[in-house]
């Protein structure tokens, strides 16, 4: 795998520990936690975050639309540990499809189905600040809102 993509699945794992430390420190109660009406619960929030590593990577091949509609529709996680379980795998699901790809094929451009366009390398790299973005939120949701501070090391 390319050094760059080395690094950045680095930053991935950083993420996803972090993020598996925090669901590790919450009940099954607090995935119906809401703090804001009308957007995510804890649990939806952990729901997608689960799936952005095989949603990206489904972006990063230029998947369209309706191909995301229905990836979208095949997403259900409603317990902690069905989170866990997809998130590693989807990120597993990532790693592979980079450790597969030629230099060649890390910097070719792909378009989204909204018309950005982007080499694969770059897609993984909003991959990375699109995971770091959502902890946050998580993080902010719990320690604001609900005075659960999980007291974990957010950065190396």
């Amino acid at each position: 795998m390319n050094m760059y993509c080395q690094s950045a699945f680095h930053q991935l794992e950083v993420v996803i520990a972090s993020i598996s430390e925090m669901v590790g420190q919450l009940s099954e109660e607090d995935l119906t936690l809401r703090p804001t009406e009308g957007k995510y619960s804890i649990g939806e929030l952990l729901e997608h975050i689960a799936a952005i590593p095989a949603a990206d990577g489904h972006i990063t091949e230029g998947a369209s639309k309706a191909e995301m509609e229905h990836f979208y529709e095949t997403v259900s996680m409603k317990t902690k540990d069905e989170i866990l379980e997809r998130l590693f795998e989807n990120f597993a699901q990532l790693k592979t499809q980079f450790e597969n790809y030629t230099e060649e094929h890390l910097y070719t451009e792909t378009t989204s189905w909204w018309g950005v366009t982007n080499t694969r390398f770059e897609w993984l790299v909003q991959t990375v600040a699109h995971m770091y973005h959502h902890r946050g939120q998580l993080h902010a949701m719990l320690v604001h809102t609900y005075k659960k501070d999980p007291e974990i090391l957010l950065f190396e």
